[in-house]
């Protein structure tokens, strides 16, 4: 017997470890407060996250932005990072890079979130430092011009992206002119190239205060006073008390129909399908999750089915929901939609296979099969999406945005696992009416509007790309 043979077997073998019991998993439910000054806490203890993550939520949406203003909310948000009354723009940088930290702002239709994270061991220093950019943030000329040129440099750049392009246009078509939902989040060339640093402090003037501000605090807080750092930190922060805004109702045209956005000489063909339908607080919206999920959720949706594996023409198609706006009076909507590419010379023939599709779910209705496939998808994955701080805390703030409970998302869960086949069916049928559809195709109109308008789903427009 050789001598590797004779220290194998005389090797002591330690059995494999057994698995342990299985434990029970729900969304974190938060604690909820308030400090002096009027700002809303909500806290969640996370033993083992030691990046803290902190949204703020606040209350100015993009449509309180003055006309011919758009952008100025984004431009305010990127502006809040940009130097303080204590430091300037260098300065603040290498303070939050002291720490560890890293600060982000963007501005949506609901309002602005201001994201930080940062180790427990410096969450006092970093907090700090985010108190400073809400209370007394510079809006420095200079640092405003920079912005302002970074972000009409930015718009060419998104023009030239056709998924951006194709959602610019939906937007378009879906909302009145008037809406400020039917233009770009971030503002045009024309509106951006207004904003100076008077209009950036005057939007900051009008909206940001702590009174109707939200802060979500989620992490690892052992061993941390957290009263005592909120009150040192963000507690200095003042401002006049809110005033009651009523948001405008969400109204849009979801007549069927399709817009080709031209790019001569596309050798592929960017799809956009959708139309408004009921968000977050419609009792139907868990099964409308589930339902659409099952069409165009994952690699083994109905549309991937057909569309890519079957036939090939793509790498993917997608549907989702995506909420835009909700009230406090427990209103809002939601955008339905899918979105894909497929290879030009195809691009009649998978409208027409995935209109099929759609007839199909209506006629047929969802499968047992595909419905225990999303749930567990949906439900089984969540501890997996959840175990950072951030993304607790991102949902916490969605939540937050758009009035809802706290115990919404842990909730959804509970009402996912709970949804039968029948009613999945009959919401995602309900989501994506064949007839009731806005179709934005960006792509060689010369091509394909041809064999498009043959398909007999809506009238057929082009438009330039």
């Amino acid at each position: 017997m050789s001598d590797a043979a004779v220290s194998l077997t005389s090797m002591d073998f330690h059995p494999q470890p057994a698995g342990g019991t299985p434990r029970p998993w729900a969304f974190p439910a938060p604690e909820r407060g308030t400090l002096d000054n009027g700002l809303t806490v909500l806290r969640c203890h996370r033993p083992g996250q030691q990046v803290v993550a902190v949204e703020i939520d606040l209350d100015a949406p993009l449509d309180a932005e003055p006309e011919g203003l758009d952008g100025v909310a984004t431009i305010m948000a990127r502006a809040l990072s940009e130097g303080t009354d204590k430091h300037t723009a260098e300065e603040f940088a290498a303070e939050l890079e002291r720490c560890g930290a890293t600060l982000d702002a963007h501005a949506d239709h609901p309002g602005v979130r201001v994201s930080l994270e940062v180790p427990a061991s410096r969450l006092p220093k970093a907090l700090g430092l985010l108190a400073e950019a809400l209370r007394a943030p510079a809006f420095a000329d200079s640092e405003v011009e920079r912005l302002v040129r970074n972000r009409l440099d930015e718009i060419p750049h998104e023009t030239a992206n056709p998924a951006r392009r194709a959602a610019k246009q939906l937007y378009a078509e879906l909302f009145p002119a008037a809406s400020r939902m039917s233009r770009p989040r971030q503002g045009t060339e024309e509106t951006v190239a207004r904003i100076d640093a008077a209009a950036v402090r005057a939007f900051y003037e009008a909206h940001v205060r702590p009174a109707s501000a939200t802060a979500v605090v989620v992490g690892d807080l052992t061993g941390i006073d957290l009263d005592a750092v909120l009150a040192e930190s963000l507690g200095t922060w003042t401002g006049t008390a809110a005033k009651p805004r009523t948001a405008p109702p969400v109204t849009a045209d979801d007549r069927g129909r399709v817009v080709i956005v031209d790019r001569p000489g596309a050798v592929q063909t960017q799809l956009l399908i959708g139309r408004v339908g009921p968000d977050r607080h419609d009792r139907v919206w868990p099964a409308q999750v589930v339902g659409t999920y099952c069409l165009g959720g994952t690699l083994t949706s109905r549309l991937d089915r057909v569309l890519r594996e079957e036939k090939g023409y793509t790498y993917g198609v997608r549907a989702f929901g995506q909420v835009l706006r909700s009230t406090a009076e427990g209103t809002g909507a939601a955008l339905l939609a899918i979105n894909g590419s497929v290879d030009t010379p195809h691009t009649g023939p998978a409208l027409d296979d995935l209109w099929k599709v759609l007839r199909t779910l209506a006629e047929e209705g969802l499968t047992d099969a595909e419905r225990d496939a999303a749930v567990h998808n949906l439900v089984g994955v969540a501890p997996l999406r959840y175990e950072t701080a951030a993304a607790v805390a991102g949902t916490l703030a969605d939540q937050v945005e758009q009035h809802l409970p706290d115990d919404f998302q842990a909730e959804l869960y509970r009402r996912l696992a709970e949804t039968g086949t029948v009613e999945a069916t009959a919401a995602v049928v309900s989501a994506f009416p064949p007839d009731r559809l806005v179709t934005v195709l960006v792509g060689d109109a010369a091509v394909i509007r041809e064999p498009v308008e043959a398909l007999g789903i809506g009238e057929v427009t082009v438009v330039s790309g």
